[in-house]
């Protein structure tokens, strides 16, 4: 069993990691694009499983890949049941569910999928290294 001061920064580390995919988040639903780039690593990255939607890699392209879809469909997600494990003190790996409503063609739209994570900790603070959303189902709101 580890000791408690190991035990403790763990504890610590869990809960940093945890408010990532909450500020995550808030960025979008706010159109904070500074404070959504800088929850990556400079060199981080966000891929997409549909091979016709762009991914990006580096803060400046997260910033442009996030401001060219938030003003078009207004993401509105919501973060599910974040499963964490610390794979050194610096590195950890994740995943979290997430349902995300949106308008596309001026109609309400929602997709569901999973967020597979690899996180750094980078001068003593916990970013994104990757993430990589895998979509479950996409498609019109159910209107009835």
């Amino acid at each position: 069993m580890a000791d408690l001061e190991t035990q403790m920064q763990e504890v610590i580390d869990r809960e940093a990691i945890r408010n990532l995919p909450l500020q995550y988040c808030h960025c979008v639903w706010q159109k904070d694009l500074d404070g959504y780039a800088n929850l990556f690593t400079e060199d981080g990255s966000f891929t997409i499983d549909n091979p016709d939607l762009p991914g990006a890699q580096g803060r400046d392209n997260l910033r442009k890949m996030i401001a060219s879809g938030l003003d078009d469909i207004q993401p509105r997600p919501f973060i599910h049941n974040h499963v964490i494990e610390l794979t050194g003190p610096d590195s950890a790996t994740g995943t979290c569910y997430v349902e995300v409503h949106m308008l596309r063609e001026g109609k309400k739209w929602e997709m569901r999928g999973w967020y597979n994570d690899e996180y750094a900790k980078v001068d003593g603070e916990w970013k994104f290294k990757s993430r990589q959303i895998t979509t479950d189902s996409f498609g019109p709101e159910n209107e009835g």
